[in-house]
Protein backbone atom coordinates (compact mmCIF):
# COMPACT_ATOMS: atom_id res chain seq x y z
CA UNK A 1 0.00 0.00 0.00
CA UNK A 2 1.28 3.41 -0.70
CA UNK A 3 -0.04 5.95 1.91
CA UNK A 4 0.85 9.47 2.82
CA UNK A 5 1.42 10.43 6.72
CA UNK A 6 0.03 13.43 8.04
CA UNK A 7 0.96 15.89 10.43
CA UNK A 8 0.27 13.90 13.21
CA UNK A 9 1.83 10.61 11.57
CA UNK A 10 -1.75 9.15 11.00
CA UNK A 11 -2.07 7.24 7.48
CA UNK A 12 -4.64 9.15 5.00
CA UNK A 13 -6.23 6.80 2.82
CA UNK A 14 -6.32 6.97 -0.75
CA UNK A 15 -9.23 5.95 -2.99
CA UNK A 16 -6.88 3.58 -4.61
CA UNK A 17 -4.48 1.93 -1.78
CA UNK A 18 -4.19 -2.16 -1.96
CA UNK A 19 -2.67 -4.12 0.29
CA UNK A 20 -1.46 -7.59 -0.42
CA UNK A 21 -2.38 -10.03 2.44
CA UNK A 22 -2.32 -13.47 3.24
CA UNK A 23 -5.32 -15.42 2.61
CA UNK A 24 -4.71 -16.66 6.62
CA UNK A 25 -4.91 -13.47 7.98
CA UNK A 26 -8.63 -12.72 6.86
CA UNK A 27 -11.74 -12.73 8.23
CA UNK A 28 -13.79 -15.54 7.23
CA UNK A 29 -15.91 -12.96 5.20
CA UNK A 30 -14.05 -11.67 3.02
CA UNK A 31 -13.41 -15.78 1.79
CA UNK A 32 -16.54 -16.25 1.76
CA UNK A 33 -17.40 -13.28 -0.50
CA UNK A 34 -15.24 -14.52 -2.91
CA UNK A 35 -16.41 -17.49 -3.09
CA UNK A 36 -19.51 -16.32 -3.30
CA UNK A 37 -18.68 -14.49 -6.40
CA UNK A 38 -16.75 -17.62 -8.04
CA UNK A 39 -20.00 -19.62 -7.90
CA UNK A 40 -22.43 -16.40 -9.57
CA UNK A 41 -19.71 -16.66 -12.72
CA UNK A 42 -19.70 -20.38 -12.64
CA UNK A 43 -23.84 -20.21 -12.56
CA UNK A 44 -25.06 -17.08 -13.78
CA UNK A 45 -28.29 -18.51 -13.59
CA UNK A 46 -28.16 -18.95 -9.46
CA UNK A 47 -29.27 -16.21 -7.13
CA UNK A 48 -27.56 -13.81 -5.27
CA UNK A 49 -29.28 -15.13 -2.02
CA UNK A 50 -28.89 -18.97 -2.97
CA UNK A 51 -25.48 -18.60 -3.41
CA UNK A 52 -24.86 -16.60 -0.14
CA UNK A 53 -26.97 -18.87 1.76
CA UNK A 54 -24.83 -21.88 0.85
CA UNK A 55 -21.30 -20.12 1.50
CA UNK A 56 -23.01 -18.97 4.80
CA UNK A 57 -22.74 -15.06 4.47
CA UNK A 58 -25.53 -12.58 4.74
CA UNK A 59 -26.59 -10.45 1.68
CA UNK A 60 -25.57 -7.36 3.36
CA UNK A 61 -22.07 -8.60 3.49
CA UNK A 62 -21.90 -9.86 0.15
CA UNK A 63 -23.14 -6.30 -1.39
CA UNK A 64 -20.33 -4.59 1.04
CA UNK A 65 -17.58 -6.19 0.14
CA UNK A 66 -17.95 -7.73 -3.59
CA UNK A 67 -16.56 -4.57 -5.25
CA UNK A 68 -13.87 -4.10 -2.84
CA UNK A 69 -12.52 -8.33 -2.06
CA UNK A 70 -10.77 -10.15 -5.20
CA UNK A 71 -9.00 -12.82 -5.37
CA UNK A 72 -5.00 -11.93 -6.58
CA UNK A 73 -5.32 -13.84 -9.63
CA UNK A 74 -8.32 -11.22 -10.70
CA UNK A 75 -5.68 -8.60 -11.04
CA UNK A 76 -5.32 -9.87 -14.86
CA UNK A 77 -8.98 -9.34 -15.08
CA UNK A 78 -9.98 -7.46 -18.29
CA UNK A 79 -6.23 -7.67 -19.21
CA UNK A 80 -4.24 -9.05 -21.95
CA UNK A 81 -2.45 -12.00 -20.81
CA UNK A 82 0.81 -13.31 -22.82
CA UNK A 83 1.28 -17.29 -22.11
CA UNK A 84 4.40 -19.04 -23.15
CA UNK A 85 4.19 -23.45 -23.53
CA UNK A 86 6.92 -25.29 -24.51
CA UNK A 87 5.37 -28.64 -26.16
CA UNK A 88 6.43 -32.00 -28.17
CA UNK A 89 6.03 -31.54 -31.70
CA UNK A 90 2.63 -33.55 -32.38
CA UNK A 91 -0.31 -33.86 -34.21
CA UNK A 92 -3.21 -31.79 -31.87
CA UNK A 93 -1.54 -30.59 -29.03
CA UNK A 94 -1.95 -26.64 -30.43
CA UNK A 95 -5.73 -27.76 -30.45
CA UNK A 96 -5.87 -29.54 -26.62
CA UNK A 97 -4.04 -26.52 -26.02
CA UNK A 98 -6.71 -23.96 -27.50
CA UNK A 99 -9.30 -26.46 -26.31
CA UNK A 100 -8.64 -25.42 -22.46
CA UNK A 101 -8.38 -21.94 -22.66
CA UNK A 102 -11.52 -21.98 -24.61
CA UNK A 103 -12.88 -23.65 -21.22
CA UNK A 104 -11.68 -21.07 -18.98
CA UNK A 105 -13.35 -18.36 -21.36
CA UNK A 106 -10.81 -16.73 -22.10
CA UNK A 107 -10.87 -14.72 -25.84
CA UNK A 108 -8.00 -15.49 -27.77
CA UNK A 109 -6.36 -12.63 -29.59
CA UNK A 110 -3.06 -14.35 -31.20
CA UNK A 111 -1.47 -17.31 -31.54
CA UNK A 112 2.16 -17.63 -32.58
CA UNK A 113 4.47 -21.04 -33.04
CA UNK A 114 7.98 -21.56 -33.83
CA UNK A 115 8.89 -24.31 -36.25
CA UNK A 116 9.81 -27.23 -34.01
CA UNK A 117 13.57 -28.02 -33.34
CA UNK A 118 14.61 -31.24 -31.53
CA UNK A 119 10.96 -31.91 -31.54
CA UNK A 120 10.11 -29.24 -29.46
CA UNK A 121 8.28 -26.08 -30.29
CA UNK A 122 7.75 -22.74 -28.52
CA UNK A 123 3.98 -21.65 -28.45
CA UNK A 124 3.05 -18.37 -27.81
CA UNK A 125 -0.86 -16.82 -27.07
CA UNK A 126 -2.51 -13.58 -25.87
CA UNK A 127 -5.77 -14.16 -24.24
CA UNK A 128 -8.36 -11.31 -23.25
CA UNK A 129 -9.12 -12.33 -19.47
CA UNK A 130 -12.35 -10.45 -19.11
CA UNK A 131 -14.50 -13.04 -19.48
CA UNK A 132 -12.63 -15.91 -17.62
CA UNK A 133 -14.35 -18.01 -15.53
CA UNK A 134 -10.99 -19.83 -13.90
CA UNK A 135 -8.13 -18.60 -12.38
CA UNK A 136 -5.01 -17.92 -14.70
CA UNK A 137 -2.66 -20.26 -12.10
CA UNK A 138 -5.86 -22.81 -12.51
CA UNK A 139 -5.45 -22.52 -16.74
CA UNK A 140 -1.87 -23.63 -16.54
CA UNK A 141 -2.33 -26.01 -14.39
CA UNK A 142 -5.04 -27.95 -16.32
CA UNK A 143 -2.77 -26.94 -19.90
CA UNK A 144 -0.10 -28.33 -18.03
CA UNK A 145 -1.39 -31.83 -17.34
CA UNK A 146 -1.67 -31.36 -21.29
CA UNK A 147 0.46 -34.79 -22.68
CA UNK A 148 3.12 -33.25 -24.88
CA UNK A 149 3.39 -29.80 -22.79
CA UNK A 150 6.43 -29.22 -21.11
CA UNK A 151 6.41 -25.96 -19.33
CA UNK A 152 3.93 -23.40 -19.14
CA UNK A 153 4.63 -19.63 -18.14
CA UNK A 154 3.04 -15.65 -18.45
CA UNK A 155 4.94 -13.99 -20.26
CA UNK A 156 3.77 -10.18 -19.83
CA UNK A 157 0.62 -9.06 -18.36
CA UNK A 158 -0.69 -5.73 -19.55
Amino acid sequence: MYARYGRQGDIMKKENDYLLVHVDALPDVFLKVVEAKKLLTIDNSRSVNNVVNEVGISRSAFYKYRDRVFPFHETTRGKIVTLSFIVDDFSGILSSIINEIAKAHANILTINQNIPINGLADVTISVATEGMIFEMSELLECIGTISGVRRTEILERE
